[in-house]
């Protein structure tokens, strides 16, 4: 019987559009249960897959701290999160999950 050869996957490999690596963030945050370091983990793959030096450059960052922050092990601050996703060509948006969302009593505060 031959062996079948394998290779780990590696999504970088396969966000070429913005498009593409913007509906992977979007899928991630989604997909989060409000785990930050997930997300930023999945900012990491997006800066993979243009080039972590030139996001770096872009962001404002050093190459090593960038990849430190969005290595999944950490939560990055909200401005580093920001500068990544500003570097990438991305933007953050909000939209209304339900419009009969209250919201709890600390939301009002």
């Amino acid at each position: 019987m031959t062996k079948t050869a394998t290779a780990p996957y590696d999504v970088a490999e396969h966000l070429r559009t913005r498009e593409e690596m913007a509906a992977y963030l979007e899928a991630s945050i989604e997909e989060s249960d409000g785990d930050a370091a997930f997300v930023a983990k999945a900012l990491g793959d997006i800066a993979r897959a243009r080039g972590m030096a030139q996001v770096a450059s872009d962001a404002g960052l050093s190459r090593e701290s960038l990849y430190k922050a969005l290595s999944g092990e950490r939560v990055p601050t909200f401005e580093t999160v920001l500068r990544v996703v500003g570097a990438l060509g991305l933007k953050l948006r909000a939209e209304v999950l339900d419009p009969d969302f209250a919201g709890s009593a600390a939301a009002h505060r």
